[in-house]
């Protein structure tokens, strides 16, 4: 095991009800905005619990951040904060609107172009705007580290920025608020988080067994719960532990002290530039595929998925690898997110395009081992059709 330090600054009050005592957590005085996406907040209640809470500061609003958030939307809010002297944020959503407060804590004190912070190796972030997160979508479990992932629309560009100055100061999680969600919302989220574990965890033995029993745990309940939430929507425990294990899926604990591939988030980054595709069914293309064309590299780590995840013990070492695969593939059928790009609607024609912009965007030596380069992308995505 890797020697490691785990900091995570992140306050999280999670049950029902919680919303209401968020304002504990906001500097006094503080002049507030509220970040939200397509105004689902509104249909549903949670802004009227919001805002309920927030009596007494004085309030501003930005909406219209969207899945896969926009530089061009987010500069809009830059400006607004700017403009009105905002200090305090409150991203209110799932993780695209907090990936999009994000960039909006740190661009509205960023001194130059905003969009450095998203080029190639990022300019310093030297601090940003304080927020805190009303989470409403378990997914990403951006509401509980420093990561996020920003398009620009024009350019058909998907980056991602970390800095230890855009954690959460605190996340309020209440299950309840994910009842009215619809199930591609539902199923995504799902998906997302499964394959945020498996970047941390199918790669390769380093010694860290309770980071392995951990991300083992994490995938079984996702497994168990996960299509209970499509036939159960309003069942309070399916939930709870569904968000939960969101959040713990990219937390940075099950990733401290083991080494990470991420390789199937960077090609499906691509995927979603190019074509319009939701995060999660790009994910649910992509891994399969990577993991067939890495068995060999993730041999020992893919035994033992299959045996303690999937309960594969019979067969030879290569009919369980090859069936552990095939029971993603069909976990992810399950959630009703397919998995071949040509259930998109995107052929053939597609791979060299996503290969170059791999290539352009410096995504040329991916992986754990740093050896998935342009090549071996062609093989995967040649293999996700």
């Amino acid at each position: 095991m890797f020697n490691f330090q785990f900091h995570n600054p992140t306050k999280i009050l999670f049950g029902k009800e919680v919303i209401s005592k968020i304002a504990a957590e906001i500097p006094p005085q503080s002049r507030i905005l509220i970040t939200y996406g397509s105004g689902s907040i509104k249909q549903n209640g949670v802004l009227d619990q919001v805002l309920s809470a927030l009596q007494g500061f004085k309030v501003e609003q930005f909406g219209g951040i969207e899945p896969n958030p926009s530089f061009e939307t987010l500069m809009q809010g830059v400006a607004l904060a700017r403009a009105r002297n905002i200090n305090f944020l409150l991203a209110v959503g799932g993780g695209s609107v907090i990936d999009g407060t994000k960039f909006i804590a740190a661009a509205s004190l960023f001194d130059g172009d905003p969009w450095s912070i998203l080029e190639q190796w990022g300019a310093p972030i030297k601090g940003a705007l304080p927020f805190g997160a009303v989470l409403t979508l378990a997914a990403t479990g951006s509401e509980m580290n420093s990561g996020s992932v920003i398009s620009h629309r024009e350019w058909k560009i998907k980056r991602p920025f970390s800095s230890p100055h855009v954690f959460p100061r605190f996340a309020a999680l209440d299950p309840c608020t994910t009842f009215s969600l619809p199930p591609r919302q539902v199923s995504n989220g799902v998906v997302d988080s499964f394959v945020h574990v498996t970047e941390q965890y199918l790669t390769y033995p380093v010694g860290g067994k309770v980071q392995d029993r951990f991300a083992e745990g994490l995938l079984l309940t996702l497994i168990e719960e996960g299509p209970k939430a499509l036939t159960q929507p309003d069942d309070y425990d399916v939930r709870a532990n569904l968000m939960w294990a969101s959040t713990l899926a990219l937390n940075g604990l099950i990733g401290a002290g083991v080494p990470g591939d991420w390789s199937t988030h960077m090609i499906g980054h691509e995927i979603t530039a190019a074509y319009g595709l939701d995060h999660a069914q790009t994910l649910a293309i992509v891994l399969p595929a990577v993991l067939t064309v890495k068995k060999q590299e993730k041999r020992e780590k893919l035994l033992q998925y299959a045996e303690r995840v999937w309960g594969l013990r019979e067969g030879s070492e290569e009919e369980r690898i090859d069936r552990a695969i095939m029971e993603t593939r069909n976990f992810f059928e399950q959630m009703q997110v397919r998995t071949r790009l040509s259930d998109y609607g995107i052929g053939p024609e597609s791979i060299t395009h996503l290969v170059n912009q791999l290539s352009k965007n410096g995504m040329t030596r991916l992986g754990e081992h740093r050896d998935v380069t342009p090549v071996i992308s062609r093989r995967i995505l040649q293999l996700c059709l």
